[in-house]
């Protein structure tokens, strides 16, 4: 039980930070949102639910996202503030 606890708190946290480095990135670069959701293929709409947690971003869509940013996937997973478990 306890280790199921502990995968779901590990797993949130890498989520949080792919959404906080995709933000970083778009913020940075001056993109739009908009452009970064149409670039990897998705709706203004799903990727804007995608970066405030109500759709799941897969493992497999990292790739395209980073591309979509200009940026490599391990770009995505890196956290720049040191707090990774």
């Amino acid at each position: 039980m306890w280790s199921v606890f502990l995968n779901n708190r590990v797993a949130k946290h890498g989520v949080e930070i792919i959404i906080n480095n995709i933000r970083t990135i778009i913020r940075e670069k001056g993109y739009l949102q908009k452009s970064v959701a149409n670039r990897a293929g998705y709706s203004k709409q799903t990727f804007n639910n995608m970066l405030n947690g109500r759709r799941a971003i897969r493992a497999d869509e990292i790739p395209r996202i980073a591309s979509a940013l200009g940026c490599e996937s391990s770009d995505l997973y890196d956290d720049h503030d040191g707090q990774a478990e």
